[in-house]
């Protein structure tokens, strides 16, 4: 995405007071205790095991570190993730701002 396109798109959530990650596709996570895990705006699965998994993301990756790791449910920019989640790193690119 353009540089201009990001600013209007920004401006537009800031004039019209709509949540960015809608907007910007930022990543939103929910989780519930250690053992579900939303996540929203993300760009497909680089790794899955039952103790780590990697999504990339618009702006980056997100690791997962747990046990018993497993993917409920996934559709094109949500997945569920259910198992004892231990750890959550997010590397990102900065590119979005």
């Amino acid at each position: 995405m353009s540089r201009i396109a990001r600013k209007l798109r920004q401006w537009s959530a800031n004039w019209f007071d709509l949540p960015q990650d809608i907007v910007m596709d930022t990543p939103r996570l929910s989780m519930i205790g250690n053992r579900h895990l939303v996540v929203e705006n993300h760009r497909g699965i680089l790794h899955f095991s039952n103790d780590h998994i990697r999504l990339a993301l618009v702006t980056g990756e997100l690791e997962i570190y747990g046990s018993e790791l497993v993917i409920r449910t996934i559709w094109t920019e949500e997945i569920r993730i259910e198992g004892f989640v231990r750890d959550i790193k997010y590397h990102g690119t900065g590119e979005l701002t």
